[in-house]
C-alpha cells in the first residue's frame, strides 16, 4: 500500500516477441522450455475494468465471505461477537479477525485439502472505524487495541456442500498480535542495538505488526513481514535532532509518527527507546500447527520495510529467500542458507529446520542494462562493509540493511513488493509498484530496471537465475510487464501480448502450481477513477500465462479497496483472496467512507470490513482454467 495513502488515513482517522516487444533486456529461455502454463492457459470470461462498489468475477464462477474483520478467531471459550459499533474491547480485538487483510497461506491439513489452516495478515489500522469515537482522544486501551488488530491470524476451515466454512472452536485458531511474547534468533540477536531497558539481553521484544506480504518454508512454516513499522515510533519533535543517519534513513524519527502510541506505551517513544525500532522490519516465523509456539523474528534476513519472504530451493537442497523493500528506490533481496533443508513438513521436519535462517548469506540485487544482473554479498568486511563505513559487526550489517545495500551498490528500485517463484521453471517474478518520485530533482533518474520517470503505474520484472539454480549469483532479467493504460500518449506501458487486459501499480503476485501467475493491484484510494488512472477502474486480480502472455482480468474489488492475499487449494479448485480496507476514505479533507463493503451496499450505513473470499468455479472445475 503507498505510504502516503496510510499516512493520510491514520491522520484522518513467446519470449523472444517480449524482448522485441520491450527492446531491451535479454531473452529468456522460451516458453517450451520453461514448460509454463502447465495445467492450461486462462480460460474464462474476462471481466470488465469497473467502478462498481462490489466484487465482481466472470459469470461462471462464485464467490462466498470468509472471516471478516471483528469474526471471533475460533478460540474455544473465548469468542467475542464483532460489535458494528466499533465498541469491542482490546481484549476482545486480541481474539478476534484483526483489520485489513494482507498476504495469506492455506496449510492443508489432509490428503484431500477438505480441512485447511488459513493463516493470514493484518497490515494496519484504521483508527477512525476501530474506535467508536475515532482518534479525537487516545487513551492507553485504544493503543492496545490497535495493536491487536494487526499482526496475524491462524483460522481452521473445511470444505463442505455449500462452500467454505470456519471451523469453530478449532484447536489451531490462534491470534499473533502487536503484544505477542515472540523471540530474537539470528545474527543481531543479542548485540548493543536489539537491548533496551525492558529486554536488557536483546533476545525477545513483544509483538509485530506491520504485517504485509508473506512467506512459506519448505518445511510449513509461515513467513509474515513486518513493513510499515517506522509509522508507530514516535516521540516529541524537538528529539529529532539528536536521531542518527541510521534512523532517518528508516524513517524512526520522532515528530513524523502515524499515530500516539508514544503516550501511552513507553516503548514507542524514540527520545527514551531509540533501540526499540530495531526489533521491527524483520521476517518472522509462526508455526501454524502448534498454537504454544513462540514466533521467531529472524534476523539474518536483514531490517527493511520487509515485503515478501518468498521461498525456494537451490539445487543442492538449501533454502533461499527472496525478499523485497516497499519504499521508493529501495532494494531486492536474496538469503540463501547454509545448511540443507531436511525435506518433510511434519513436526519433526519443522524442529530439524528451524535454525535454517539464522546462519546464510543476505545479498542484494543489481541490475545492470544489457539484460544481465548480480547478487551482492552483504558480509562484514567485504565490499567496504567494515567499521570505516559504520558496520562494527554484521549485526550492524543486518540492522542497517539499507545502508549496507547503498554501500555494496544494489539497484534502486520503484518499490519492490511480492516476489512469485514460478514453480517449474524457477523463473522470479516482483512486482515494483510505482514510483512517482523517479526522476525528480535531487532524485535517481530511470535506468534499465526502472526505465520510466515519473512511474505512475508500476510493473512487473524477472529473472533467471544462471544455471536455473537459486543459488547462483548471477541472473538474466527482463520486463514482463510495464503497466498502465497503453493508449495514453507517453504512458510507457507494454504488455507481453496486444490483448492483455491492463492494470495499474501491480503489488500482490501468486504463481499457482499449474504455472498461471495471478497478480492484484493496489491504486491508492485518492486516484482511483480520477486521470489518468480513470480507464482502469477499481483495483482488481488478474491471470497471466508467462509462456504466451495472455494476461486477463479475473475479479474487480469494492470502492477504495486493495486486492491482495492470493493462495489456491492443493487441486486447484478454490482461490482465497483477500479484499483490504474497503471503503477507504477519500482524500477530500474528511474521513468519508464510500463503501460500506460487506455488510451493506450504502456507504456509511455500516463500517467497511477487510474479509476473505473464497472463489469457484460453478462446475467444480480448476480456477482460472
Amino acid at each position: 500500500m503507498p505510504l502516503d495513502r496510510r499516512h493520510f488515513l491514520l491522520q484522518s482517522g513467446s519470449a523472444a516477441a517480449v524482448v522485441a516487444l520491450f527492446g531491451q533486456g535479454c531473452a529468456l529461455p522460451s516458453p517450451t522450455a520453461r514448460a509454463a502454463g502447465k495445467g492450461g492457459a486462462p480460460a474464462f470470461t474476462s471481466v470488465p475494468a469497473s467502478l462498481r462498489d462490489a466484487v465482481v468475477v466472470p459469470p461462471e464462477y462464485e464467490w462466498q465471505l470468509l472471516y471478516p474483520w471483528g469474526t471471533p478467531t475460533g478460540i474455544a471459550g473465548q469468542m467475542p461477537a464483532f460489535a458494528p459499533d466499533a465498541s469491542n474491547s482490546a481484549a476482545d480485538q486480541a481474539l478476534q479477525a484483526g483489520m485489513h487483510h494482507d498476504g495469506m497461506h492455506f496449510f492443508a491439513l489432509d490428503a484431500s485439502g477438505d480441512r485447511g489452516l488459513l493463516v493470514m495478515n493484518h497490515e494496519y489500522t484504521d483508527e477512525q472505524l476501530l474506535h467508536t469515537d475515532g482518534v479525537k482522544v487516545w487513551s492507553a486501551e485504544k493503543v492496545r487495541k490497535s495493536l491487536h488488530a494487526m499482526g496475524v491470524s491462524v483460522i481452521e476451515v473445511r470444505r463442505t456442500p455449500t462452500g467454505w466454512q470456519q471451523v469453530r472452536p478449532s484447536p489451531f485458531a490462534r491470534r499473533v498480535h502487536g503484544n505477542t511474547p515472540m523471540r530474537i534468533a539470528g545474527p543481531a540477536a543479542g548485540t548493543p542495538l536489539m537491548r533496551t531497558a525492558a529486554n536488557p539481553a536483546g533476545d525477545a521484544v513483544f509483538g509485530t505488526f506491520a504485517n504485509c506480504a508473506m512467506g512459506v518454508t519448505p518445511w510449513g512454516t509461515y513467513l509474515t513481514c513486518e513493513e510499515n513499522f517506522h509509522g508507530y515510533f514516535g516521540g516529541p519533535k524537538e528529539a529529532a535532532k539528536g536521531m542518527t543517519d541510521a534512523q532517518r534513513r528508516y524513517g524512526t524519527v520522532p515528530g513524523s509518527q502515524w499515530v500516539e502510541y508514544w503516550r501511552f506505551d513507553e516503548r514507542f517513544d524514540l527520545s527514551r527507546h531509540p533501540n526499540e525500532p530495531h526489533r521491527f522490519g524483520w521476517v518472522v516465523e509462526i508455526d501454524p500447527f502448534d498454537p504454544t509456539s513462540t514466533p521467531v523474528k529472524r534476523t539474518a534476513l536483514g531490517r527493511k520495510r520487509q515485503e515478501s519472504a518468498t521461498c525456494t530451493l537451490a539445487k543442492d537442497g538449501r533454502v533461499v529467500v527472496y525478499m523485497g523493500d516497499d519504499s521508493r528506490f529501495e532494494y531486492i533481496y536474496k538469503f540463501i542458507s547454509r545448511e540443507k533443508v531436511r525435506p518433510g513438513t511434519d513436526a519433526a521436519a519443522r524442529a530439524a529446520n528451524r535454525h535454517l535462517l539464522d546462519d546464510g548469506t543476505l545479498y542484494v540485487a543489481r541490475y545492470d542494462a544489457g539484460g544481465r544482473g548480480q547478487w551482492l554479498p552483504l558480509v562484514h568486511g567485504r565490499d567496504g562493509l567494515d567499521a570505516g563505513k559504520g558496520f562494527a559487526d554484521q549485526a550492524e550489517v543486518l540492522v542497517h540493511a539499507r545502508l549496507a545495500g547503498d554501500a555494496v551498490g544494489g539497484t534502486k528500485m520503484d518499490r519492490p513488493e511480492w516476489i512469485a517463484v514460478h514453480p517449474q521453471s524457477g523463473e522470479v517474478y516482483v512486482t515494483l509498484t510505482n514510483n512517482s518520485q523517479r526522476g525528480d530533482p535531487g532524485r535517481p533518474g530511470p535506468d534499465a530496471a526502472n526505465p520510466r520517470a515519473n512511474n505512475l503505474f508500476g510493473g512487473i520484472l524477472r529473472w533467471r537465475e544462471d544455471g536455473a539454480d537459486a543459488a547462483s549469483t548471477g541472473f538474466a532479467w527482463d520486463h514482463f510487464a510495464l503497466a498502465g493504460d497503453p493508449a495514453q500518449p507517453g504512458s510507457g506501458a507494454r504488455y507481453p501480448s496486444a490483448d492483455a487486459d491492463m492494470f495499474g501499480s501491480p503489488d500482490g503476485l501468486h504463481f499457482d502450481s499449474g504455472g498461471l501467475l495471478w497478480i492484484q493491484t493496489d491504486m491508492s484510494g485518492q486516484v482511483i477513477g480520477k486521470p489518468p488512472y480513470t480507464s482502469l477502474g477499481n483495483n482488481q486480480m488478474l491471470c497471466a500465462d508467462p509462456a504466451t502472455g495472455r494476461i486477463q482480468r479475473f475479479l474487480t474489488g469494492p470502492n477504495g479497496c486493495e486486492i491482495t492475499g492470493c493462495v489456491v487449494t492443493p487441486d486447484r479448485r478454490t482461490l482465497f483472496v483477500n479484499i483490504q480496507h474497503p471503503g477507504e476514505a477519500r482524500d477530500d479533507g474528511t474521513s468519508t467512507q464510500n463503501s460500506a463493503w460487506p455488510d451493506s451496499t450504502t456507504p456509511g450505513s455500516a463500517r467497511p470490513r477487510s474479509a476473505t473470499l473464497a472463489i469457484r468455479r460453478r462446475d467444480g472445475g480448476i480456477v482460472g482454467t
